[in-house]
């Protein structure tokens, strides 16, 4: 089984053929083809971790669909002063399937 550690969004996601990854939201648009040029490590018959090889592999991925993460809520407060402030947020998020480690 042929695997990658690829950069995605800011984070290392360990990847195969067939997988569906969750990451931080990139400029693509729905049924789109990424690549995934950040490759970390590769495993096939040995691992490579080697810069020069490395830049010879591309991790290709389709956009499956753009999303929104769960809400969360920041609140801060100060104690005797009346200060109080509560704020939300919810991360935008992209869904992509990885098609092929070449």
């Amino acid at each position: 089984m042929v695997y990658a550690v690829v950069r995605a969004g800011g984070r290392q996601e360990k990847v195969e053929v067939g997988t569906i990854v969750t990451m931080d939201r990139i400029k693509a648009d729905k049924d789109g083809v990424v690549e995934l040029a950040a490759v970390l490590l590769v495993d096939g018959d040995k691992i490579t971790s080697d810069s020069t090889s490395l830049a010879k592999v591309k991790v290709t991925a389709e956009v499956l669909n753009n999303l929104r993460g769960p809400k969360i809520v920041i609140q801060k407060f100060k104690n005797k002063t009346g200060y109080k402030k509560r704020q939300g947020h919810r991360q935008e998020l992209t869904r992509v399937q990885i098609t092929g480690i070449v």
